[in-house]
């Protein structure tokens, strides 16, 4: 295999297609909704409780997954980082399949838990006031109980394995990683923080939209619908601005490649 296809197949890429896949299923689960409910010009919108349950699972699993990746992302840059000799073998393909399947299936079992516990509330009020379903605000609507207060604790239990834990161990490495440059010379660490940088700042817009998020719920009941996009906007808007750094080394690496098919 030429060194073009190599480097086009790092883990690298695979996680940054990763995470913009994610972007844009969630986008699809969201947005043509929100547009047809727009251009109908209604007051309110009916969905059905299987409809809304449906969107609450989408919306929720591909954001975990988002968290996971960039986990995944920032434990590649630690190895890649810390451990160079090691890299080859500790990142091979069959490990960067198995971390991306475990992104994707962990994020939508627990997810699926959660939305199979709130299907079965018995729900005592029938107005939404957010943009899209989510589970937290489903279950909002329930006649509370032990029921609903289960479902709440299983809640944060998901949001604890795929976001909370995600987030601690991707200021983790980051954290080891700075601690490594700040020993090696001046060029190394430029190098280093270079290749970074785009992960840091999706991290960032990840983490400051949820974070926006979960506070306007706890100090307002998750009662403003225009909140409640911004985690859908910021990311999908950010993430191709960001990853667009990447671009000129994308660009040369399929120039070269398309040179060398043509060249054959």
């Amino acid at each position: 295999m030429s060194d073009n296809k190599r480097n086009l197949r790092r883990p690298m890429f695979a996680f940054v297609a990763a995470v913009l896949l994610n972007s844009l299923a969630g986008s699809m689960a969201v947005y043509p909704k929100l547009l047809s409910d727009v251009l109908a010009d209604r007051g309110f919108v009916r969905v059905s409780r299987s409809a809304c349950l449906c969107q609450a699972f989408v919306v929720f699993s591909l954001g975990g997954s988002s968290f996971m990746l960039l986990s995944a992302m920032a434990f590649d840059r630690y190895l890649s980082i810390c451990r160079p000799l090691r890299y080859a073998a500790l990142v091979s393909p069959a490990a960067v399949a198995a971390l991306l399947l475990l992104c994707w299936l962990l994020p939508a079992g627990l997810v699926g838990g959660a939305v199979l516990l709130a299907s079965h509330l018995p729900l005592c009020r029938s107005r939404l006031s957010r943009i899209y379903c989510d589970v937290y605000s489903f279950v909002s609507l329930s006649c509370g109980g032990g029921a609903a207060l289960l479902s709440e604790l299983y809640g944060l239990l998901c949001s604890s394995v795929v976001v909370f834990l995600p987030v601690a161990f991707v200021l983790f490495s980051y954290g080891k990683i700075l601690s490594v440059c700040l020993r090696r010379s001046r060029a190394f660490s430029s190098k280093a923080l270079h290749t970074c940088l785009p992960h840091l700042l999706v991290f960032f817009s990840y983490s400051v939209s949820t974070a926006f998020e979960l506070l306007q719920r706890q100090v307002q009941g998750g009662s403003e619908p225009a909140a409640s996009v911004l985690v859908m906007v910021v990311p999908t808007v950010m993430n191709p601005v960001i990853y667009g750094l990447k671009m000129k080394e994308i660009f040369r690496h399929v120039r070269r490649l398309l040179s060398c098919q043509r060249a054959a």
